[in-house]
């Protein structure tokens, strides 16, 4: 009877051991995926048509919200600059 319940017991241990290791494998790749948004937006911040004040106005937004003006770069203002590159190129 001791014996059942120590593997049962070693069972629900080995259970909660793959749960964990499961949770902390979706949370590293949840920061790596948050990691390449930001960098991802920060390089396409600097190297975009927007004038400087523009770019460090985004940048600045970037760093204080990352996650929401990551997003928003490539949401609205990524849009904004090739519509200006393409406006600008054909004058």
């Amino acid at each position: 009877m001791h014996a059942l319940l120590a593997n049962q017991t070693a069972l629900a241990m080995d259970q909660e051991n793959v749960l964990g290791l499961g949770l902390a494998g979706l949370i590293a790749l949840v920061l790596l995926a948050y990691a390449v948004l930001f960098i991802g937006a920060l390089i396409s911040i600097l190297t975009s048509s927007h004038s400087g004040g523009m770019k460090l106005a985004w940048v600045v937004f970037a760093f204080v919200a990352p996650f929401l003006g990551s997003l928003l770069w490539f949401l609205v203002g990524r849009g904004d600059s090739l519509r200006r590159a393409g406006a600008t190129r054909a004058v």
